[in-house]
Order: C-alpha cells, then structure tokens, then sequence
C-alpha cells in the first residue's frame, strides 16, 4: 500500500489525562527532544525534592522555538509548584522586579523570557534575590536615602534567552543549572506532528508527516505553525485529511522550499551575493539591505543558515558559501573571503 494512503488515526491513540491532549507538554515525560537537557533535569529536580529544597537556578539558552518556555513550565509542575512567568524588556525599573519578587511563595517558579534584556540595574537587584534570598531597596533621596532589605522565600528563577553572549558574566555565573536546547532532529519532529494531529483530531499521512518535518527547520514551534496552515489547505480542499500532495501544495504556496527556506532566506542569501559580492557584510548593512531588523535577522534567521552551511560568520562580516549560491542557482567564485 502507498504511505499516502497511511493515515494517522487520531482516536488511536485515545487516552483518559486530558493533559495528554494539549500541544504544550506538560512533564518530562511528554516533552519530545532534547534528550540531554531532560536527562540533566530529572536528575536536579528529583535531588531537589529529594532533599526538599529549591532547585537551584536554571538557565536555558538557544535559537528561538525549540522550547524553552515549555521546559520552564514543566519544571514548575514536575515541582509540583506555582511559576510566574514575565519578559526581560517589561520590567523597566527595579520596583517592577521587586513586586514581582514579594508575591513568589516559598519554591516557586520565576521564568524571566529573554533575560539577556533586562535592564542592568535591575539586574543587579537580582544578584542578591539569587544568592541570599534577599532584596535591597533603595527609598528616598539625597540625604533621606536609605536601603530597606527584604526576605524572600527560596525560589528559582528560570531564565531564558536566545543569546548566551549578552549575558553578563555576574548574572551568568549565578545560574546553578546551564542548558543548551539544541535543533531538533527529523525523527522527533515527526514525533512532535504527529502528536499535535492527534490534539487536533487530524489525520494525516507518514509521507506529509515527514515532509512536515523536513522543512521545519529543526523547531517544534515552526513544525506546530505549519502543520495548522496545511491543516486549512486540508480542510477546505481534501476534507480534512493531510495527504503528501495536499502539503507539498500549501507549503508551495506558503513559500516554504524543501529544506525549510523561506521568502526572507532567499533575500537575506541574494543581497549577500548581489549587492556585496558574496561577503563579507556587517550585520547593520545587510539589515538595511534587506528592511529586516538586525535583531531578527541574528535571532531568527541566522542560526538555522549558520547551522546549515549556507553562511559563514568571520570578524569581517556574513560570508555566503558555495552552499548558498548552489541553493539561489548562481555559480560560484571562491574568492579570497570563501
């Protein structure tokens, strides 16, 4: 029988917990990928409630969408307590941070997303909520100054961030727990799909499965945003059902190529090679070049081109690789910079 012809059926796999059918995990168990870092998380917090005490900070680092914010959720419930959850760019004063502080109950969850952008000086007011559990606040001015210090319960605070580097070394070194989330293979987006037709009461077929798979990128969330919009196509055009030419037809039509490329892969690779000859190029000229913001250019873009040969970094600039010209079909000059 054709693989097209292999459909997925959703109430296969039928179960009472009501948690199963929701597309964010909600243990370890459940979570899919990243095998190491759930490895190296079970352990800590098994020792934590082992010894009944906080597991010690976290911070988790790497590209956007493989599930960082899921993770911090899930050692929440794994610890069986209560996260707060807040981004690094809103809280814009050491007074935000302190409010938020003094309503966490002892061995609670404090995600901070995107920690890397706090402002430093709240930043610094952390540094003591880490180590001692204690907060200092300034009061008054001038001569009427004075710090009032405020006990907090032990907690830990999970960070998050796409960019190790912007870390400062103080606040780096107060995270008892690093990990590295790292793109996800085929075989476990394929994993992810599958699951998320099921939440969805969809079925679909090995091959679309794995061409989902294919052109994800290596993450979860890209893999999960796709699979909803070949469901459409789906939906209106096949009854539902995701066969492989029902896929290979919306993700056509969404722009997406057969290894995850999309439209702004393509202008970010053709200005590097058009306009500047194939590199090197500064971050902020091909910024301009292209009307991206360089943030989401180094965030977004960057790494997957970086992990999949199509780019090279050097101190000089972007330098696009025999790769890329093949991908864009133009030939290749290696010049002084390949």
């Amino acid at each position: 029988m054709d693989n097209d012809e292999i459909l997925v059926d959703p109430n296969e796999h039928k179960t009472d917990d009501i948690d199963d059918l929701t597309i964010r995990p909600k243990t370890l168990n459940e979570y899919i990928g990243q095998s190491e870092a759930k490895e190296m998380l079970d352990v800590y917090i098994k020792a934590a409630l082992k010894r009944d005490e906080s597991l010690d900070h976290v911070l988790l680092y790497g590209p956007p969408g493989l599930g960082k914010t899921t993770l911090a959720q899930i050692i929440a419930n794994e610890l069986g307590v209560n996260i707060k959850t807040v981004s690094g760019p809103a809280i814009e004063r050491s007074g935000d941070l302190a409010a938020i502080l003094s309503t966490l109950e002892e061995g609670d969850v404090l995600f901070i997303d995107e920690i890397h952008r706090l402002p430093r000086y709240v930043e610094e007011v952390l540094y003591s909520a880490m180590e001692d559990y204690t907060l200092d606040i300034v009061v008054g001015k001038d001569s009427q100054t004075r710090t009032i210090k405020i006990d907090l319960p032990p907690f830990t605070l999970v960070g998050a961030t796409t960019r190790f580097g912007d870390l400062t070394a103080p606040l780096r070194d107060r995270f008892g727990v690093v990990l590295r989330l790292d793109y996800y293979t085929i075989e476990d987006l394929s994993k992810i799909i599958l699951r998320t037709s099921k939440v969805h009461k969809t079925n679909i077929s090995s091959d679309a499965v794995l061409e989902l798979a294919k052109r994800s990128r290596g993450t979860p969330r890209i893999a999960n945003r796709l699979f909803r919009r070949v469901r459409d196509f789906a939906d209106v055009k096949n009854n539902g059902d995701i066969t492989i030419d029902v896929c290979k037809d919306a993700l056509s039509k969404l722009g997406i190529d057969e290894d995850g490329l999309d439209y702004t892969d393509y202008k970010y690779l053709g200005a590097i090679i058009n306009s500047f000859n194939g590199g090197p190029v500064g971050l902020e000229s091909l910024a301009a070049t292209i009307s991206e913001e360089s943030s989401t250019i180094e965030d977004v873009y960057e790494p997957y081109l970086l992990q999949e040969g199509y780019i090279k970094r050097s101190q000089r600039g972007r330098i696009a690789t025999e790769k890329a010209y093949n991908k864009l079909g133009i030939d290749f000059y290696k010049g002084i910079f390949a």
